[in-house]
């Protein structure tokens, strides 16, 4: 009795002191303080009435998500635009110099561009796989110009369309670098069809490439490995080889050293050796009829033209054929533009299924940062409830009661309201950066929740009642609550307002912090008391009950005696 009247008589002086504001508190903190008293009581009273707004508040955010859109990560603005074009695989070095001209001169007639730079075929070095009639075209762009580069690029894109026989679709360097490394494919997303015949494989991806290029959003969707490289190629008659005495290791290595060249000897000059290969003049190999002209000397000593053992023709071959897990595949290649990524793929898997349909043994995979961001999100689904799960152990540790751990991991789903609504207001996709705002968002509301819950078991222990504790609880932890979030949030506003390089990555970062505080610190405030009073005063009534029916017996075995 001595420890509640103390603890009563300490209540009542903590009460004058949050009525009068204290001396220390400035006029609007105790302005805001008794609002929030005022706001309290009412929420302690209309209990279901908070909650049900609560619960509809939340349902409303998570109808939301739908459309948001999902992504992997934010376009950077790098200040430079990567043009990839592509030509027919039978153009000629010459040829496709002049078309690379023509995108150049066309590309600097943008008063906004500075220079252009363009990179045709392999480097000296082989670290790209790029073919004569592939290049990639660097712009750069003048300081201070109108508009971003995203704004730019359709007008781009009908300027390059006038070019003939001109395939292209812009990325940016270090975007497409990484996609390449890291998936293999240079675009946003790549579909790769498997299968083993390569004439199926062509069909079926152009068939692909129709669907995609009707979804809405697509950028220039191409096959990637498409068929059109001229390749001279050797029927040989057997039974006339046979007749002449000569083997197909005969005719290879006529070929071998009429085209291609075979080393004879080498010449030395001091120190340095040279090699000296020989092999037919440029008017003997260009055409099949001049290879067909080619001597081949029998066994008997006699000599026969290439002609009679063989048939020589030029034919249309694939550029590439690519290999991954032991089988063919070709990759259907687009960026998006306009609109979310994961929305996007979704279309294109609803088209392709209804519209194409494939062999038996063929299937689809889908590739490039589409790929990344399905990664991501599954290692998410992991790492999130792992997170939550330890953060909740740590709680029952400190509390002892699941209710009360519930309770406080109740601030997870108030922090997704504003977070969702601070997206959808910007409209900013769901991606990784905004993903990782979520978690610290989290970690935030828990937190506050923590201090609170834990406050107000410390008032109850001292002896108040649990309404006077709920009530003084919520008033003596206002200043901390908001302290804490306040400086959270006012943290992250250079971030969410920044224009600067790799703003887009912390744009939906800063986003999701802002706005899920905001909403975690209010239904902190309002609905974590409310609830808290609820569920502790069943439990209270369901004690009483205990103790009644256990102390019944005990009284009817008295009457008895």
């Amino acid at each position: 009795l001595t420890r509640a009247r103390a603890a009563r008589s300490a209540h009542d002086e903590r009460g004058a002191g949050a009525s009068t504001g204290g001396h220390d508190d400035a006029r609007w903190f105790v302005a805001l303080r008794t609002r929030y008293e005022r706001l309290l009581g009412w929420a302690l009273v209309h209990r279901r009435r908070v909650v049900a707004i609560a619960v509809i508040l939340l349902a409303a955010a998570l109808g939301v998500v739908p459309f948001l859109g999902t992504e992997f990560m934010p376009q950077l603005d790098e200040g430079y635009l990567l043009v990839e074009t592509r030509r027919d695989p039978s153009v000629s070095l010459g040829q496709g110099v002049a078309v690379s001209h023509d995108v150049e001169q066309t590309l600097r007639r943008f008063p906004q561009v500075a220079n252009v730079v363009t990179n045709l075929g392999r480097p000296h070095e082989a670290t790209e796989t790029m073919a004569l009639n592939q290049a990639d075209v660097y712009v750069t762009f003048k300081p201070g110009m109108d508009g971003t580069v995203e704004d730019l690029i359709p007008r781009l894109d009908s300027a390059l369309s006038d070019i003939p026989g001109l395939e292209f679709d812009f990325s940016a360097p270090m975007r497409m670098r990484l996609d390449e490394v890291v998936s293999g494919v240079k675009t946003e997303l790549g579909i790769k069809l498997y299968g083993d015949s390569l004439p199926i494989l062509q069909e079926k991806a152009e068939a692909i490439k129709e669907v995609v290029e009707r979804v809405p959003g697509a950028e220039e969707p191409f096959v990637g490995a498409s068929a059109g490289t001229l390749q001279l190629e050797l029927d040989i008659d057997r039974v006339a080889l046979a007749r002449y005495g000569l083997t197909v290791d005969d005719v290879r290595d006529a070929m071998e050293m009429g085209i291609g060249g075979m080393e004879a000897t080498e010449v030395i000059n001091g120190r340095r050796r040279v090699p000296v290969v020989i092999r037919l003049s440029s008017e003997y190999r260009s055409t099949p009829e001049a290879i067909g002209q080619t001597l081949l000397r029998t066994p008997a000593g006699g000599t026969i033209t290439l002609s009679q053992v063989a048939r020589v023709q030029s034919v249309e071959a694939p550029e590439v054929i690519n290999h991954e897990g032991g089988q063919r595949y070709i990759v259907v290649q687009t960026n998006v533009r306009g609109r979310d990524l994961g929305g996007f793929v979704a279309d294109v898997r609803r088209a392709i299924a209804e519209k194409v349909q494939l062999p038996e043994g063929y299937f689809l995979t889908y590739g490039g940062q589409f790929e990344n961001q399905s990664r991501a999100m599954r290692r998410l689904g992991i790492i999130v409830p792992a997170v939550l799960l330890i953060i909740a152990g740590l709680l029952y540790a400190s509390f002892g009661t699941v209710r009360q751990v519930a309770l406080v991991m109740l601030n997870v789903p108030f922090a997704l309201i504003g977070g969702i609504a601070a997206l959808w207001v910007r409209g900013i996709h769901l991606n990784l950066s905004a993903s990782v705002g979520f978690i610290a968002v989290f970690g935030v509301a828990v937190l506050n929740g923590l201090v609170l819950v834990s406050y107000i078991n410390q008032l109850r222990e001292e002896g108040l009642s649990l309404k006077d504790a709920v009530r003084e609880g919520s008033l003596t932890r206002l200043r901390p609550v908001l302290m804490t979030a306040l400086v959270a949030s006012f943290g992250f506003v250079p971030m969410a307002i920044s224009t600067s390089a790799g703003a887009e990555v912390q744009r939906p970062l800063a986003t999701v912090v802002i706005g899920g505080l905001m909403s975690a610190t209010l239904l902190t405030l309002l609905v974590l008391p409310t609830v808290y009073a609820w569920i502790e005063e069943r439990a209270q009534a369901r004690a009483l009950l205990r103790a009644d029916e256990h102390s019944m017996p005990s009284a009817l075995a008295r009457a008895d005696v």
